[in-house]
């Protein structure tokens, strides 16, 4: 085959696919919208929402706010979680978990009362992504600014050890069979690999073309890895392999993302331009993209319900920013007091 023909055709296939491209972007999204929004109201920053025995639990500056899905109302809160991050849910132990930044520390709570239970120092500080392994029946948080995890007996409330970590460990998901998989923010980001038994990292790989990972999701089916990168980027990866698959464009400003095993698709919080990238999995290697619902402008955290099948997301509304002063950058836009809230994004 000649060069010019080669070329000739990579050129049509770079039409096709283009093509593609924008058909998909031009789509409905899988039929995902806004249908309404939950108040909460409160003020301070948040970070990871989780979903989990008919519960939304969502991280909200020195408290855990706890909603009943089915009543759409809050029922609770677990205060004193100074900086939390985010809170793993044992279902199996009637406990809950948070990390707690600011502080160092893990709340231990009751899931039925809200009460706490106790309170562990981690063996690194800032402990951000919090996961619970119900194999082992332990909890590893990954610890920001001590590129490291502790991991903690779920029982007893003990530190076990700690897992050094090169780099700066992210959001975390298992196999469900020992394994958990993190992301590591680097450039370009990385795999760890934590065998929960042993308590050490086993294997470690490159995630190419994805730029500082933070979201991570998994579908247990296929054994994929989905993680979302800066430049708008979602890598899948074969963990087994140690390769990446398949890419797929996103949406400006991500921070999270979920996997929808019984629908088959993979969604991404984009606060950067205010949207929701839907994508279908065709294949363990193929992957379309569905379009980008309209969300705000900073609602950059996300959940899945895998019963109902909704996404939820953080929500704040801003005002106006403050004029730029002459040789400086224009201040940041505030939050409207009193404006947090959870979008619920159905078909």
């Amino acid at each position: 085959m000649s060069r010019r023909l080669v070329r000739s055709i990579a050129a049509l296939a770079a039409v096709a696919t283009l093509l593609s491209t924008t058909r998909a972007g031009a789509q409905d999204a899988g039929g995902y919208k806004v249908t309404h929004k939950i108040p909460v109201g409160g003020e301070g920053g948040w970070d990871y929402i989780t979903v989990a025995g008919g519960r939304l639990y969502v991280s909200h500056a020195t408290k855990l706010v706890v909603l009943d899905l089915r009543t759409e109302r809050v029922v609770g809160e677990v205060p004193n979680t100074n900086g939390i991050h985010g809170a793993a849910i044992a279902l199996d132990l009637g406990k809950g978990f948070t990390s707690n930044g600011r502080d160092t520390t893990v709340t231990i709570f009751d899931l039925y009362t809200l009460e706490t239970l106790g309170t562990v120092h981690t063996t690194g500080a800032n402990p951000d992504a919090i996961f619970y392994d119900a194999v082992t029946r332990r909890v590893f948080t990954f610890n920001g600014r001590g590129e490291n995890a502790t991991a903690i007996d779920a029982v007893t409330g003990a530190v076990l050890g700690t897992i050094p970590l090169k780099g700066k460990p992210e959001f975390a998901q298992s196999n469900g069979h020992g394994l958990i998989y993190v992301n590591i923010e680097t450039d370009p980001g990385q795999i760890a690999v934590i065998d929960t038994k042993a308590i050490k990292e086993v294997k470690r790989y490159p995630l190419p073309g994805c730029k500082e990972p933070s979201g991570l999701a998994y579908d247990g089916a296929t054994d994929r890895l989905f993680s979302v990168c800066d430049e708008a980027t979602m890598v899948v990866s074969d963990p087994k392999t140690g390769k990446v698959v398949a890419k797929a464009k996103i949406g400006d400003g991500v921070d999270a993302v979920s996997f929808d095993p019984a629908l088959k698709l993979v969604f991404a919080s984009n606060g950067g331009d205010g949207t929701m990238t839907v994508i279908r999995q065709d294949g363990a290697n193929a992957y379309t993209v569905l379009g980008n619902v309209t969300t705000q402008k900073g609602s950059r955290t996300m959940t899945i319900d895998p019963v109902t099948h909704k996404a939820y997301m953080v929500g704040v509304e801003f005002g106006e920013a403050p004029a730029a002063q002459p040789g400086q950058r224009a201040g940041r836009p505030p939050i409207v007091p009193g404006s947090f809230s959870i979008l619920v994004l159905e078909k």
